[in-house]
């Protein structure tokens, strides 16, 4: 795994809540698109459901990154576009669901959230994109 270190707990900051403050690497990383809530045929899943819509991102997500020979362990941050940021629980909750499992103790990647006015379509809710660190050589993918 090429995500090494994953810093929340800093002299001068306060514990971070599910996420951590920075995170070191080795080798490639990768900068994944945003993905929305979207099925393979390009139609929107979940529609005024943000855990629907955040679990069906998250999966298309995961699409990507195992299509880059890298699972959720080596995420390194998220950037989360949502339309109302007071639903932050709702997404930490589904976030959660998936990412337990693979993670195990370790910390949530690096995480940032940022109310948008609106997104690409108007039946999204939720964006989320994020940085990996893929593991293997250049020549691998």
């Amino acid at each position: 795994m090429p995500a090494h270190e994953r810093l929340t707990e800093l002299p001068g900051l306060p514990t971070t809540p599910g996420y951590a403050h920075a995170v070191t690497v080795t080798g490639r990383l990768a900068f994944v698109s945003g993905q929305v809530a979207v099925d393979a045929q390009g139609c929107a899943v979940g529609v005024d459901d943000l855990a629907a819509q955040t679990r069906q991102a998250l999966g298309n997500l995961h699409h990507v990154i195992e299509n880059l020979g890298a699972d959720w362990s080596d995420v390194i941050k998220f950037t989360w576009f949502v339309l109302d940021a007071s639903e932050v629980q709702t997404i930490r909750d589904v976030r959660d669901e998936i990412l337990r499992p693979a993670l195990g103790e370790l910390p949530n990647p690096a995480s940032t959230l940022v109310q948008v006015a609106a997104l690409f379509g108007p039946d999204f809710l939720v964006e989320v994109e994020a940085v990996v660190a893929v593991p293997g050589e250049a020549s691998d993918v």
